[in-house]
């Protein structure tokens, strides 16, 4: 069929339709409609209307056409397949969508799912479908149906309404069997019980379709409509457990929820379709949902964002619980974390001494990379297992705190007051843990390399190590800050890995797991076994996030030889405690003790904005929320300040004689 146009679309339909497959016509009017792009989309729309409005026959020949169609088209796939994922794993869903990128399948015009999926097939077909109104789609109804034979209307509503009723069945017996998901019943048992919210509705729709098929007369929905309620409730409370610490989540489980959500909402449109055949607002409500569905039925990307945010959300909710503990509010949360930073600075002190010294083992950098990872990715696990502090760990995990008071403000817009003070707390925290890691690390250094030289008469770094120390954390003329920027990328997915494996441990039940473990029941009485079992749960997490991040600054620097790129790491604490053996060892003096530690500064700084800034985007947007106004928020923060300056460095106690809380 050949192209149309504003110009001859009359003439070509009235020409081609007695005896072209009506499919092919819908499709040349699909295109038509699709050539007018989001702008014109409407008024070509009206164009067709007003041509068939014009031309009775034109109306009637084409009336007459599509409900012969329709009664003889496969209605029952579409409306259990089109828009609802597919009874497949996630990754397999994948793999089918991918390939039919590439190859595409025949597609079958006797079917209407796949006649859906011929038609609609570009990704920008949604942008111009939005603007066709209800109103306009009505009129269409409306005038086609006035210019349909009645002996035809009623074939094809007849089979139109056995499509349906099938479908609802169907439907229905998919959700009652979703409740016999191992995944499922280990966020809430009670699936397992007899009366639970997914079964019930299926055995009211079963009454449903048997009223239907034997009487037309209308059916009583009030108890489906309190069913409905239930398993709305039930989907609620299973992404909640999904998405809470303390259960876990995977991309299995949100897929299957996702599915669920979306089998029982075509489920409920059916049914009112059903119960209000008068109301053609359900009907065209059908035909968006089916259509929308065949414009995102192969995209991956519709699958990958509906199927792992909730696991997303399970990450930065286990973050989250995490950076609770990373937050000071008063004196004593804040004398604590100085402390337990300065515990930090001093094993930085001594990671970063054994780094130096492996360098100097004639290893090659292969070796001497690995060596260096396992050096950082022991000693951060080392830390964490002291209870002390990494003050730029603390980023990624506030972030996610910070996203979840956002999230709690009335409809996803943050009170800026509320977000101003906790950003405050925020940077007191991780201002005081600088410190606590910096100075210590930086003091311990030169009492280290002091007491090196007095010892053995000779400096404890030779010139060409001081003279590269230096160097490293020199921030005009060395790529320094881009350096900065790429550890704190990998503080990012530090932050990311430690809420996947307190993610993971949860949705496994690692605590259960390591309990009966047949090798630790060999090697470890029980009450041990336990209390191993119950640390490993709390700590997976922390501990696996620390020795990756490790591993991530020790082999950047590999990377960055290998593929002849700039790519290497600078990170605060590691910098402050090399400038303090570098000053000392080769005898500096105050000023370039004083240019390197405001390099070190410099290189907090971007540490810290680089991972905080990552985190707190991923968190907002794992969560469907945002922060209503960034201008407002750093108003109300400059205004907190103004009226209190202390607050960023210190848990100064309010006006009332309270402490800042």
């Amino acid at each position: 069929m050949k192209k149309l146009t504003s110009q001859n679309l009359g003439p070509m339909l009235a020409e081609h339709l007695p005896d072209t497959d009506f499919v092919l016509i819908l499709n040349a009017l699909i295109e038509f409609l699709r050539q007018g792009g989001k702008k014109r989309a409407s008024v070509r729309f009206n164009l067709l209307f007003n041509s068939l409005e014009q031309d009775e026959n034109l109306c009637r020949q084409f009336s007459q056409r599509f409900y012969g169609w329709l009664a003889q088209v496969h209605v029952y796939p579409a409306l259990v397949k089109l828009g609802i994922f597919s009874r497949h794993s996630f990754t397999r869903e994948m793999s089918i969508r991918i390939y039919e990128r590439f190859s595409p399948s025949y597609k079958d015009f006797g079917n209407l799912r796949e006649v859906f999926l011929y038609l609609f097939h570009s990704e920008n077909d949604e942008k111009w479908l939005q603007q066709i109104s209800l109103k306009q789609w009505l009129a269409l109804s409306r005038l086609l149906h006035r210019h349909t034979d009645a002996a035809l209307l009623q074939t094809a509503s007849r089979q139109l309404v056995q499509a349906r009723l099938r479908a609802m069945e169907m439907l229905a017996i998919w959700i009652a069997s979703e409740a016999l998901e191992p995944d499922l019943i280990r966020l809430a048992p009670k699936l397992l019980e007899a009366d639970s919210a997914f079964v019930a509705l299926q055995r009211e729709t079963a009454k449903l379709t048997e009223h239907y098929c034997n009487d037309t007369t209308p059916y009583d929905t009030a108890h489906l409509e309190v069913m409905f309620d239930q398993c709305r409730t039930q989907i609620d409370y299973l992404r909640r457990r999904g998405t809470g610490a303390g259960s876990g989540s995977s991309v299995k489980v949100a897929h299957l929820l996702e599915r669920l959500q979306q089998t029982l909402n075509r489920l409920k449109l059916l049914i009112d379709i059903q119960t209000h055949p008068e109301d053609n607002r359900f009907k065209l409500t059908l035909l968006h949902s089916l259509t929308y569905a065949a414009v995102e039925q192969y995209s991956t990307r519709y699958l990958r964002r509906s199927s792992i945010r909730m696991l997303a959300k399970s990450i930065t909710e286990n973050k989250s619980q995490h950076g609770e503990h990373y937050i000071t509010r008063n004196k004593r949360e804040y004398l604590n974390m100085f402390f337990s930073a300065a515990g930090g600075g001093i094993l930085i002190a001594l990671m970063a001494l054994y780094k130096i010294h492996i360098g100097t083992l004639g290893f090659g950098q292969f070796a001497t990379s690995v060596l260096s990872g396992l050096n950082y990715g022991i000693g951060f696990m080392l830390i964490h297992m002291l209870h002390c502090t990494v003050a730029t760990k603390q980023p990624a995990m506030t972030a996610a705190s910070f996203a979840e008071q956002v999230e709690l403000n009335e409809r996803g817009r943050a009170v800026e007051n509320k977000l101003a003070k906790l950003l405050i707390d925020v940077c007191r925290s991780q201002s005081v843990a600088v410190f606590g890691n910096v100075t210590i690390a930086i003091l311990l250094a030169c009492i280290v390399s002091a007491a090196y030289a007095a010892n053995t008469q000779q400096p404890l770094l030779d010139a060409h190590t001081v003279a590269y120390q230096m160097k490293s954390v020199d921030i005009i003329t060395q790529p320094t800050l881009w350096y900065a920027a790429i550890a704190g990328l990998w503080l990012f997915c530090s932050g990311i890995i430690a809420g996947f494996f307190d993610n993971r441990a949860d949705y496994l039940d690692l605590r259960d797991r390591l309990t009966i473990n047949p090798l630790l029941r060999k090697i470890m009485p029980a009450k041990a076994r336990h209390a191993f079992a119950a640390y490993m749960h709390r700590h997976y997490g922390s501990l696996t996030g620390n020795f990756i991040f490790g591993m991530l600054l020790g082999m950047t620097g590999f990377f960055g030889h290998l593929l002849d790129l700039p790519l290497d790491i600078r990170h605060v604490a590691f910098s402050s405690a090399n400038l303090g053996y570098a000053v000392v060892s080769g005898n500096l003096g105050a000023k370039a003790f004083l240019l390197g530690l405001a390099g070190v500064l410099a290189i907090g700084a971007v540490n810290l904005m680089v991972s905080f800034t990552l985190a707190l985007f991923v968190a907002l947007r794992s969560r469907g929320t945002k922060i209503s106004s960034i201008s407002k928020l750093l108003n109300s923060v400059w205004t907190q300040i103004k009226a209190n300056p202390l607050l960023l460095v210190y848990p100064v106690q309010a006006k009332d004689g309270q402490e800042n809380k």
